[in-house]
């Protein structure tokens, strides 16, 4: 018996949020005192896996599981976890596998916890700790089924290194037939996403117009982050509406989260509260995103942004 956990890729590569879940799930095994058990479908770098204390690796490889299918994938993710008699699957909290994870929970009879932010307090009973109410609270949850399904919160847990000697092999489990066909027309390939940035820089309307956008960038790329909008800005088709985060949006849980010219409805603040830093860029000093960052400026980001870069590739460039 081992945590299986289930491990997403993008384009063959596996996505940052996949060692993040496999850090997760070599705790829980060390809680249990088993090994870990790593699914990887159609992906190059599984080998990566063991650095995060993965002891063997299924790999999926079938191009009919080239277009994500939440029924298709839950039913590969099931026999997965038959196979290896898991008692505990582990997810990212990722728009896939929150699809995934309710289909895996109805055909395994499993108890499903998302949002989870700690290893289990306890594994008997099971007990974990997770976001609520739009990241608003915690909640205590006791998973009582004999199969467990957890869904861990993206940045909650960190990337943890523990090298193991992880072993690889071909698993070919039966594919069924999928009615539907997932088309991908908003990625960037050379960009970092918002769902595994680390860092993220939005603008709002205070940046006046699409054409000021170019300083939003050069931040993001100088910090390696992702960019992003408020819904107004992607509304007026200022930007993508891929870039569009908050509570009708992408929700964003990175490391740092800077909005710049953004006021902070508070469909935007339900959104990004989960970011662990939040920092906030505005005319307004009442401007309500003041109330729930935890670094603000007060100033005309036309003056400020442009600052904070100069002064960043100077640190950079110290290094």
């Amino acid at each position: 018996m081992s945590v299986l956990v289930y491990t997403e890729s993008d384009q063959g590569n596996l996505k940052k949020g996949a060692f993040e879940v496999a850090s997760y799930a070599k705790a829980v095994a060390d809680q249990l005192g088993t090994t870990v058990t790593a699914l990887a479908i159609n992906a190059s770098n599984t080998n990566e896996l063991g650095n995060y204390g993965v002891n063997k690796v299924l790999t999926v490889n079938n191009n009919d599981l080239n277009s994500f299918s939440a029924k298709v994938y839950a039913n590969v993710v099931k026999q997965a976890a038959e196979k290896e008699n898991a008692q505990v699957v582990i997810v990212s909290s990722s728009a896939d596998s929150k699809y995934l994870a309710p289909l895996l929970a109805v055909s395994l009879n499993a108890g499903y916890a998302s949002n989870v932010i700690e290893a289990p307090s306890n594994t008997a009973p099971f007990t974990v700790k997770r976001n609520a109410f739009t990241n608003k609270a915690f909640e205590v949850t006791q998973i009582n089924t004999n199969v467990k399904i957890i869904g861990v919160s993206n940045n909650a847990f960190g990337l943890v290194e523990n090298s193991a000697s992880a072993t690889s092999e071909d698993f070919s489990p039966a594919i069924e037939a999928s009615t539907v066909t997932v088309e991908a027309v908003d990625k960037a390939t050379d960009k970092v996403t918002i769902a595994d940035a680390d860092v993220v820089v939005s603008g709002g309307r205070g940046l006046k117009g699409p054409e000021n956008w170019g300083m939003i960038e050069e931040l993001a790329d100088v910090l390696g982050a992702a960019t992003a909008c408020s819904k107004p800005v992607s509304d007026l088709g200022w930007r993508p509406h891929s870039e569009h985060v908050g509570q009708t949006g992408k929700p964003v849980a990175s490391n740092l989260y800077i909005a710049i010219g953004i006021s902070g409805a508070i469909q935007h603040l339900a959104g990004v509260n989960a970011s662990k830093v939040k920092v906030v860029i505005n005319t307004d000093a009442e401007a309500p995103f003041f109330k729930a960052a935890d670094y603000g400026v007060v100033g005309d980001a036309f003056t400020v942004v442009p600052q904070l870069i100069e002064k960043l590739k100077a640190f950079k460039a110290q290094q």
